[in-house]
C-alpha cells in the first residue's frame, strides 16, 4: 500500500494567517505545509500538498489519488457543507479519508454542523487548531500500517 497521502485544502485556507486570525490563528497555509512535510517525514510517509479555491481542483486531485495514493488528508473548509461531488469523488477511492477542521465547526454557525465530508471520513478532527493535521497524520500513518498488515 503506497505511503503517500494527498493533503488537500479547500477554499480561503489560502488566506490563513491574514483571514479572521481570532478563529484561524496567525500560522499560513506554508507553516501549516512545512509542519506537515516534517511530521510525515518522521512517520516516513510521501505528502503532496494541495489547496484550491476551485471544487473541481480537488475532485481532480482525489481522482489522482486513486491511482497514487494510501489515503487523504482534507480540510474541505467551506465545501465541507456543501459539496455532494467531494463526498462522491472520495467514495471513490479506496484508502482512508481523514477530514481536519481548525476551528471547532460544531461551536459556530449551525450550518457548519453538517458535513458531507464526514459521511465518508474514517475520522474527524475539528478544534485542535493547525495541530490537527499533524494528528492527522498519525492516524493515517497507523491506518495505513493496519492495511499493510500491520507491519511498521
Amino acid at each position: 500500500m503506497s505511503r503517500l497521502v494527498l493533503v488537500l485544502n479547500g477554499p480561503n485556507l489560502n488566506l490563513l494567517g491574514r483571514r479572521q486570525p481570532a478563529i484561524y490563528g496567525r500560522e499560513t497555509l506554508a507553516d501549516i505545509e512545512a509542519a506537515c512535510r516534517r511530521e510525515a517525514e518522521d512517520l516516513g510517509l510521501g505528502i503532496r500538498f494541495h489547496q484550491s479555491n476551485r471544487e473541481y481542483e480537488i475532485i481532480d486531485w482525489i481522482h489522482e489519488g486513486r491511482e497514487v495514493a494510501g489515503g487523504i488528508v482534507i480540510n474541505p473548509a467551506a465545501f465541507t457543507h456543501t459539496s455532494v461531488a467531494i463526498l462522491d469523488a472520495l467514495n471513490a477511492f479506496e484508502g482512508p479519508v481523514i477530514e481536519v477542521h481548525i476551528s471547532n465547526v460544531h461551536k459556530r454557525e449551525a450550518f457548519r454542523h453538517h458535513s458531507y465530508v464526514s459521511l465518508r471520513a474514517d475520522g474527524v478532527i475539528a478544534g485542535l487548531g493547525t495541530q490537527g493535521y499533524g494528528l492527522a497524520l498519525r492516524r493515517m500513518a497507523a491506518l495505513l500500517d493496519e492495511g499493510a498488515g500491520g507491519a511498521s
